[in-house]
């Protein structure tokens, strides 16, 4: 990985709990510290549905719970609105992500942030065209009218393909992945976890292992 000094590469899929968890603790931690203008995420797509098919609710519901209870503070929550408006895709939230990068790392995080919030928090379908530029418009360091031209030109959909023919190799592990100037890596930090039952379809039992890995990264990112 060619990762730019001052970022961290964050290879992830939006509707997947470890990440949230992982980026939700980078970004408070990084604030904590007064990094905020020292190190950027920089993302990438982990596009579970692209190995996969249709995102599986069952697994995604119970890795919620599992983590819930590891960290509370995250706030998760089960999906409150009608069944058929829960999202079996985001390769369209993902592409918007990746639009928002060309108008700097900043919007591109911001984003990202805010669309997971949307999911996890709010049971906001996130599949959707008109609820991603709802979602951008409400993000101060995003031009929505410019991302709803990439969206509707489709310019942006390659770098989610792209970052797909990386993520077949062995180069990528999963989601969440992250990746540092320095060369370093980190595949899920900070938590181990098993399943009680079949893998990714049973129970998951996550452990803490090191609550101190989001300073350690940010600080090793800044150089």
């Amino acid at each position: 990985m060619n990762v730019t000094a001052g970022t961290i590469q964050v290879w992830s899929d939006l509707l997947c709990p470890f990440a949230h968890v992982a980026i939700h603790r980078l970004r408070t931690t990084r604030a904590q510290l007064g990094m905020d203008g020292a190190v950027r995420l920089d993302h990438h797509t982990f596009a579970l549905e692209l190995f996969n098919g249709p995102h599986s609710r069952p697994g995604t519901d119970s890795e919620a719970v599992g983590l819930g209870q590891l960290a509370p503070e995250i706030g998760f929550r089960l999906w409150t609105q009608p069944d058929w408006t829960y999202p079996s895709t985001v390769l369209l939230a993902a592409e918007a992500v990746q639009a928002a990068k060309t108008q700097g790392l900043q919007a591109s995080e911001d984003l990202d942030a805010a669309v997971r919030r949307a999911f996890w928090f709010d049971s906001r379908p996130i599949d959707h065209r008109r609820t991603i530029l709802d979602i951008a418009a409400e993000v101060e360091s995003v031009d929505a009218g410019e991302l709803a031209a990439a969206l509707d030109s489709g310019r942006s959909r390659s770098a989610v393909m792209d970052d797909h023919a990386v993520a077949v190799t062995d180069a990528v592990q999963g989601s969440p992945h992250l990746f540092l100037p320095d060369g370093t890596d980190a595949h899920n930090p900070g938590i181990e976890v098993h399943w009680e039952g079949p893998w990714a379809s049973g129970y998951p039992i996550a452990t803490v292992t090191d609550p101190a890995w989001p300073e350690k990264l940010l600080r090793a990112a800044a150089g």
